[in-house]
């Protein structure tokens, strides 16, 4: 991957930052896209820079249009074109029928769905004049239907998250250019924490009998913009240690 340039969204912690580093260990460049958190992101760079990789924190709000043309500009000025993109910016809004907040609801489909569409569409160009791209959408669980009250409208947009996946992937593929997304299941982050969930009890709906952690993630990441995953297209792949609370499995 010596010759790859990444943009990861969201990056300045948990499990952004952990692909960012991972790709940066496996060899790419890397843009690490932050909205407020520069302190954090510049660690991030730091850390990376420190091991001998190349790498530059941005900033843009993804769910800003003009910040997403932005984004993607900077990084290709930065490091060279976009090779791989990780839209893993995403915000989480708590609520169920009853409490349906619309404010609430568009500000989750502005991030995690219009922000991937738009800055998937900013990096696809470059992926499409070299004829060779990747691109991981980070999903979840809660949008292939875990019975987690509380969270219907975030797994919603989540759930948009992966029919666009599969479209992409449709459009993109005959450009030489993958597509897939990774679902994870409940990840130890500092956002997690402040939640205030039991991590307990999330362990004990697990086969592993674990929560994750951003590493976890940044595992499956590193190998779908492989040249390993060449083939691999159109894909959820399910990283959640084996949860066992879904609504239904049909």
């Amino acid at each position: 991957m010596n010759t790859r340039t990444a943009l990861v969204t969201g990056a300045s912690r948990g499990i952004g930052r952990a692909i960012a580093i991972r790709l940066a260990r496996d060899g790419a460049a890397v843009a690490v896209n932050y909205r407020e958190r520069r302190d954090q992101a510049e660690e991030v760079v730091e850390a990376i820079t420190r091991s001998g990789g190349r790498a530059v924190a941005i900033t843009a709000d993804v769910a800003i249009a003009s910040d997403c043309a932005r984004l993607v500009e900077s990084a290709r000025k930065a490091l060279g074109p976009i090779d791989i993109l990780v839209n893993n910016a995403g915000v989480f809004g708590k609520g169920d029928l009853a409490d349906f907040d619309l404010a609430q609801m568009e500000a989750m489909r502005n991030v995690n769905v219009d922000g991937l569409i738009r800055v998937s569409r900013a990096a696809a160009a470059d992926m499409r004049a070299k004829r060779w791209g990747r691109i991981v959408n980070i999903a979840s669980i809660a949008g292939i239907g875990t019975a987690t009250t509380g969270t219907t409208f975030y797994a919603a947009t989540k759930a948009a998250v992966i029919t666009l996946t599969r479209r992409f992937a449709l459009d993109l593929g005959p450009d030489g250019i993958t597509v897939n997304a990774i679902a994870p299941g409940f990840i130890a982050t500092d956002m997690a924490a402040a939640s205030g969930a039991s991590f307990d009890a999330i362990a004990a709906k697990a086969m592993m009998r674990r929560v994750g952690t951003p590493d976890d993630i940044a595992a499956a990441a590193s190998f779908l913009v492989s040249e390993q995953a060449g083939f691999i297209t159109a894909q959820v792949l399910t990283v959640d240690g084996g949860r066992t609370d879904f609504i239904a499995h049909s």
